[in-house]
């Protein structure tokens, strides 16, 4: 699928880069999730999200890892959940491999 954007679209995707502080369990989500707490750095602050990616991550694991997020999408209801951003992933089916910055970097810094 091919859409083309223009490159003024693509830069009001505010992509960010923050790091895991909570995951945990979200029994109430229609599929497997985990509900995450994520740091993106003093200008943004903390921002729940849920994710489909059971399958892939223990809660463990996730718990400062560093990851890349859409932070100015609009609030969405997930059951009982507000999610306030929208964690990135590459994604096979069922099993979505969480986007990373590859090194360790300030959180808060925007992808370009």
């Amino acid at each position: 699928m091919t859409n083309n954007l223009s490159w003024a679209d693509f830069e009001k995707v505010e992509m960010r880069v923050g790091t895991i502080l909570e995951a945990n369990d979200f029994p109430e989500a229609r599929n497997p999730s985990y509900q995450l707490l994520i740091d993106f750095g003093s200008e943004l602050g903390q921002r729940k999200t849920s994710a489909q990616i059971t399958s892939v991550y223990s809660k463990e694991e996730l718990i400062g890892k560093q990851v890349v997020a859409v932070v100015n999408f609009p609030k969405k209801q997930i059951a009982n959940f507000m999610s306030e951003c929208l964690v990135l992933g590459a994604v096979d089916g069922k099993n979505v491999t969480l986007l990373e910055p590859g090194k360790e970097v300030m959180n808060g810094l925007r992808i370009l």
